[in-house]
C-alpha cells in the first residue's frame, strides 16, 4: 500500500489529528531538555551535605516560612516608609524605561530591515544581541565602577538593557508593516521621515505601548533586586536590611507582600491597557 509523505507524520490522539514534523532542531532540543531533566534529578545525590540533619533542617525551614508569610509585621520601618521606598523603586524603573524607550525608538527605525540599509541594521542588531547577552545586574555593577553604587548606576544599567530589549521588539513590529503602504508613500514623494511619522508610528503605536509597559514591569522587579545588590535604595534595600542586617523574618515577609501587591497591580493595569489597545485596533 502506497503511503504519501504527508501521512507519515500524521498521528491521531483522542480523536484529534496531530501533525508532527521531526527535524534536527527538534531532536537537539529534546535531547537538551532530557539532559537537563536528568541532571536535575541526579544532581542532589552528588552534593556533600556534611552534618546536616534533614529533620532539623526541614523543621527550621518551615518555621522560617511561617514567620515570613503567616506572621508578617513591620518592626524596623513603618508602613509609610515602605510606601515611600516602593515609590522610589517604581521611580527608578519608570525612569529607566522611559529613557530606554525613547532611545530604542530611534535605534529600532535604523535596525528595521524594511526602513534602513542592511549594513546599519545588522550592526545595531549585533550590538543589541551583545547587550542582551549580559545580565542587567552585571551592567549595573559595570556602571557602578564609574558612577559608584547607587541609583545612577542602577538606572544606567537597566536603561541599557531596556534599550537592547525594546529596540528588538520595536524593530520587529516595524518590519511587520504592510510594504504596500510604504511603497505608496514613496511613490507619492514622501521622504524617509514622512514614512516614519505617517506610516510606521500610527500602525505600531499600540505594540510599542504594550512592549513599554511590559518592560516597565520587568524593570520594577530588577529595581527591587538592584536596591539590595547595588545599594540603589527603594524597597529592595529595606528587604536586604531586614534579611541580612536585622534578620527580621517577620519584616521580610511584610516587605515581600508589599512588593508582590504592587507587581499584581502593575499586571492588572497592563492587562487593561492591552485590552484597550486591542479594542482600538
Amino acid at each position: 500500500m502506497h503511503v504519501s509523505p504527508l501521512e507519515t507524520n500524521v498521528k491521531v490522539r483522542n480523536r484529534r489529528i496531530q501533525i508532527t514534523k521531526t527535524t534536527k532542531a527538534n531532536i537537539v532540543m529534546r535531547l537538551v531538555l532530557w539532559a537537563l531533566l536528568l541532571f536535575t534529578l541526579i544532581g542532589p545525590f552528588f552534593l556533600d551535605y556534611g552534618t546536616i540533619t534533614w529533620s532539623t533542617a526541614i523543621s527550621l525551614t518551615l518555621g522560617n516560612l511561617k514567620m515570613m508569610f503567616l506572621e508578617p509585621a513591620f518592626h524596623q520601618i513603618t508602613f509609610a516608609t515602605a510606601l515611600k521606598q516602593i515609590s522610589m523603586t517604581l521611580a527608578l524603573a519608570f525612569l529607566a524605561t522611559i529613557l530606554g524607550a525613547v532611545i530604542s525608538f530611534f535605534l529600532a527605525i535604523f535596525s528595521a530591515k524594511n526602513l534602513a540599509p542592511s549594513m546599519v541594521s545588522n550592526g545595531i542588531i549585533a550590538f543589541n544581541s551583545f547587550i542582551r547577552a549580559v545580565p542587567t545586574v552585571l551592567w549595573v555593577l559595570i556602571f557602578a565602577i564609574v558612577a559608584g553604587l547607587g541609583a545612577i548606576a542602577c538606572v544606567l544599567g537597566m536603561m541599557l538593557h531596556t534599550i537592547a530589549y525594546l529596540t528588538k521588539a520595536f524593530a520587529e513590529s516595524f518590519e511587520e508593516l504592510e510594504e504596500g503602504t510604504i511603497e505608496a508613500l514613496r511613490a507619492s514623494g514622501a521622504n524617509w521621515w514622512h514614512i516614519v511619522w505617517h506610516a510606521v508610528v500610527p500602525q505600531s503605536s499600540s505594540y510599542m505601548v504594550s512592549w513599554i509597559f511590559l518592560r516597565f514591569e520587568t524593570n520594577y522587579g530588577v529595581a527591587v533586586a538592584m536596591g539590595a545588590a547595588a545599594a540603589a535604595g527603594g524597597i529592595g534595600f529595606e528587604l536586604f536590611m531586614a534579611s541580612s542586617f536585622y534578620y527580621d523574618l517577620h519584616e521580610v515577609g511584610m516587605i515581600t507582600y508589599c512588593a508582590l501587591i504592587v507587581a499584581i497591580i502593575l499586571e492588572l493595569v497592563s492587562l487593561r491597557i492591552k485590552r484597550k489597545l486591542m479594542a482600538k485596533s
